[in-house]
């Protein structure tokens, strides 16, 4: 009877030390993580991005957009690609993620098609959309930051599970305060990571109903711009306008120059600089550009570390728009 518990305890610390171990192993991200399995992996991403960029120049801003979605919300696990079902509303189909635009979705699905052709059940979309996302920031001009490979994806994706956990244009400066922080991320990470919005558009909804009232920071003729813009918004709500009306399509640090001109297109924008909690970094990226590129590659590439799954807490879905 003895030997028989010695027996079992030592099978059970060895089923532990194996799980350890084996866990470890799989959860490790590296740089090189396809290097063997798919060689090609950076060069069939590079070239997706630049085809579809070149015929979709918006499709930086979309793909950035979609990267904060899938990994602010629930970590970057590319549960904002699942579609929904009969039985299921996933997370785009949320309120928040309806706005998103289609060029985002596009790439990756492009992206994923070409590597599955070369690597079949290899890459993770999720690994897919952190490259894209960096890679479509350097052709606007971003910097450049390392990104580690070896996430997997999720196996859910439920509307549900995003309430409050996005911030929404007209979130108040102290709400996405505290969603950052409660996330680790520091406020002047968030300061830089605002600094997105330096491209891409917003709909006139996002915005319009704060235009029509006086006093709210806009530059007066700034302001009677955006009107003139959005007047024929009630019959068409594809209206939109460039975040950055000065460099719309150039990733730099206009963004943060343009807020204290009234200038900021939306409540959020405006937020950063009348909160002392936020000004003195706006102010800050406005003067210095590459300090701006320095904090906000340094928050992008921790914001891809956010919530990651791997080894056998995700999987690599065959299609990036369904569960496998």
């Amino acid at each position: 009877m003895a030997e028989l518990k010695s027996l079992s305890l030592f099978f059970f610390i060895f089923f532990i030390i194996f799980t350890l171990l084996t866990t470890s192993s799989e959860s490790r991200l590296t740089k090189d993580y396809y290097s063997k399995s798919c060689p090609r992996f950076f060069d069939i991403i590079r070239d997706t991005i630049s085809n579809k960029q070149i015929t979709t120049p918006t499709t930086a801003a979309a793909t950035i957009r979609l990267f904060f979605h899938d990994c602010f919300s629930n970590g970057c696990d590319s549960s904002i690609l699942i579609s929904s079902t009969a039985f299921n509303t996933a997370e785009r189909d949320s309120s928040i993620n309806l706005s998103l635009p289609g060029d985002g979705f596009d790439v990756i699905v492009r992206a994923k098609t070409a590597l599955e052709l070369a690597c079949p059940n290899t890459v993770s979309c999720s690994d897919i959309i952190t490259v894209a996302t960096r890679d479509l920031l350097i052709t606007v001009g971003g910097p450049y930051y390392d990104v580690y490979l070896g996430r997997r994806d999720s196996r859910i994706s439920k509307s549900s599970l995003l309430t409050d956990l996005l911030p929404l244009p007209s979130t108040p400066i102290s709400r996405i305060i505290n969603q950052f922080e409660s996330k680790g991320f520091t406020i002047q990470e968030m300061v830089a990571l605002s600094g997105a919005h330096s491209i891409g558009f917003s709909h006139c909804k996002e915005f319009v109903n704060r235009v029509a009232r006086n006093n709210t920071g806009y530059n007066p003729r700034f302001a009677v711009a955006l009107k003139q813009a959005c007047s024929n918004y009630p019959k068409d709500p594809t209206l939109s306008v460039f975040n950055d009306i000065m460099t719309p399509n150039k990733f730099d640090n206009m963004y943060y120059q343009n807020i204290p001109k009234g200038l900021g297109l939306l409540e959020s924008d405006h937020g950063l600089y009348s909160d002392p909690r936020t000004r003195s970094f706006v102010d800050l990226y406005a003067r210095d550009q590459d300090l701006f590129f320095k904090d906000f590659a340094k928050a992008m590439q921790k914001l891809s570390l956010y919530g990651v799954k791997t080894g056998r807490r995700g999987e690599i879905r065959r299609r990036c728009d369904a569960i496998n």
